[in-house]
């Protein structure tokens, strides 16, 4: 397979892990700024209302609301599988609007892992083979995915148990896989949409915990959740209603998160109604 050259749209920024610098200072994993979202209709729908947010190397950051918020929105826009309306994401410096397409899915690919609710693995594929696919898009040989894939499940804690099939596994050990794939390609920052949503307490008790030993070893998180209880264990919780930020504890790049029970949380703020197109609700 032959390897995509990396992006390279006027910025000299680099990266190395979850160290990021333009001409030797850091700059932002992840810069939202001033990004709104609407969607065609009668009148049209505003998803996303001038929302701007900065997320530092080191982070773990909890992004909260109820449906219909526009945080789903926020997060298809930070992980670039939709463009804003109006507005600019940067990623490790990097401007995804004036990217040509095949740079984009190479910083896609390269830069950021994405953890979803329902899994989305492939069923007949060994758990090994799944999270090697998690490269298939980096231009890396067969050989060195399934190293790498290997890594990553010791990481996860199922090394054991990598020629397994999906359908073999429980809801929590799945989701360690999809963690595992999203971990595979070292990105710059990890995008986990309601990881614990299709889990029990207790299971979804056991990945948040994971997420912690995963920031604390130096990787760079970000969670939505409707879920107050589980924002506050982040060591940086913003909220996000009706399409605008509305509380952010501030940036605390680097610091021990404060952990808390999950419990029950609090009463939510009246829910805005949705009006996206079908299949897609901007939450």
């Amino acid at each position: 397979m032959t390897s995509t050259p990396p992006p390279t749209p006027n910025s000299t920024a680099v990266t190395a892990g979850n160290a990021v610098a333009i001409e030797g200072t850091q700059v932002p994993v992840l810069d939202v700024d001033g990004v709104t979202k609407s969607y065609p209709g009668e009148p049209p729908v505003q998803a996303l209302r001038g929302v701007s947010v900065t997320i530092d190397p080191g982070e773990l950051v909890g992004i909260v609301g109820p449906s219909g918020s526009g945080k789903t929105t926020l997060l298809q826009l930070m992980g670039t599988l939709d463009r804003p309306t109006s507005g600019r994401v940067r990623i490790t410096g990097l401007d995804a609007a004036i990217m040509a397409d095949e740079d984009l899915a190479y910083l896609r690919a390269t830069q950021l892992g994405f953890i979803f609710q329902q899994f989305f693995l492939a069923e007949h594929s060994t758990v090994l083979d799944n999270v090697a696919d998690g490269l298939l898009y980096a231009g890396i040989p067969l050989k060195q995915r399934r190293e790498r894939a290997l890594d990553a499940l010791e990481l996860v804690g199922l090394v054991q148990r990598s020629h397994t099939r999906p359908t073999q596994l429980s809801g929590g050990q799945r989701q360690r896989v999809a963690i595992a794939r999203a971990l595979v390609g070292e990105p710059a920052i990890l995008l986990a949409d309601e990881p614990t949503g299709n889990l029990d307490q207790a299971t979804g008790q056991s990945i948040l915990s994971l997420i912690d030993r995963l920031h604390q070893a130096g990787s760079t998180i970000m969670v939505i959740t409707h879920d107050h209880a589980i924002a506050e264990r982040m060591a940086r919780k913003v909220e996000i209603l009706d399409g605008q930020i509305v509380a952010d504890t501030g940036p605390v790049a680097g610091t021990d998160p404060r952990l808390r029970p999950v419990g029950k949380p609090p009463n939510h703020a009246p829910q805005s109604a949705s009006g996206a197109p079908v299949g897609e609700e901007p939450s």
